[in-house]
């Protein structure tokens, strides 16, 4: 099995987190250090891409990927807390389900500036189809890099993390998901059915301490992870909104009534199950 190194981790870890996120202006890491973690794969020059480049780039990844790889990688990370492996589950079906195509230009109302009585409005330039941008210029990758290692991941969807998170599966050895993985996997299924009908996401969050060796924060990564994936799939989108909802992105609108999608689990782990 790959280890992370741990002088990289901890260079990586440190430069953005010190009992809490260290602020922009005093973020910084040693030249020496950069290149330690970036000779071991932990941390990275910054990116300038354009948007074709990079959504060709986003396709080919996930065309290209093994087949139950994702999948393989996301069990493989239960026992071992490896949560940068369980990441690119999510970040594979977003991908896959990404055409290949070029920058098409729309023009969106940003919001208005009002002074001295007149009201000025801001447009948004990005793609039709994407909603991404033109061209990505000085992309810090490497506080992408540091939630996906502290907690599986936390920008699901935007396509430079989606970009990162598949060539660092795609480079990654993967071992044969343990018994232990499998019977984790199993009980994140029974908790996912053992909620009150009206349950939100958060209390199958809390579910599953116990189950999965995780912090509250790797919970709330891995429930969006399995939502994304289609796993944890909501039978309906107009549920209302609870008061003091976290910043759910894929899960919003689950309930404990919906389940698992048994479909999207055999498609994707019957091979272990």
């Amino acid at each position: 099995m790959s280890q992370i190194d741990q002088r990289a981790k901890k260079i990586l870890f440190d430069t953005f987190w010190k009992n809490g996120w260290i602020d922009t202006d005093y973020r910084n890491t040693p030249p020496e250090d950069f290149e330690y973690a970036k000779a071991q794969g932990l941390m990275f020059d910054p990116l300038v891409i354009t948007h074709d480049a990079l959504i060709e780039r986003i396709v080919d990844l996930a065309q290209g990927m093994p087949a139950g790889k994702p999948a393989k990688a996301f069990l493989c990370s239960l026992s071992s807390r490896r949560v940068d492996w369980r990441s690119g589950l999510a970040s594979w079906h977003v991908a896959r389900r990404m055409p290949k195509h070029l920058y098409q230009e729309l023009r969106r109302l940003g919001g208005h500036t009002f002074r001295n009585g007149v009201s000025t409005p801001h447009w948004r330039y990005e793609c039709s189809v994407c909603a991404g941008r033109d061209t990505y210029w000085q992309e810090d990758l490497n506080v992408l890099n540091f939630e996906r290692v502290r907690w599986g991941g936390v920008r699901h969807g935007d396509l430079i993390y989606t970009l990162l998170d598949l060539e660092q599966l795609e480079k990654a050895r993967i071992p044969e998901p343990l018994p232990e993985d499998i019977e984790i996997f199993k009980g994140i299924l029974d908790a996912a059915t053992s909620l009150r009908p009206n349950d939100a996401p958060g209390a199958l969050r809390e579910r599953l301490r116990g189950v999965v060796p995780s912090s509250k924060e790797e919970r709330s990564r891995l429930v969006e992870i399995l939502a994304c994936a289609g796993i944890l799939q909501a039978l309906a989108t107009d549920r209302p909104r609870l008061g003091g909802t976290p910043d759910w992105r894929f899960i919003t609108d689950w309930r404990g009534q919906d389940g698992f999608n048994p479909t999207a689990v055999d498609a994707l782990f019957g091979a272990w199950l």
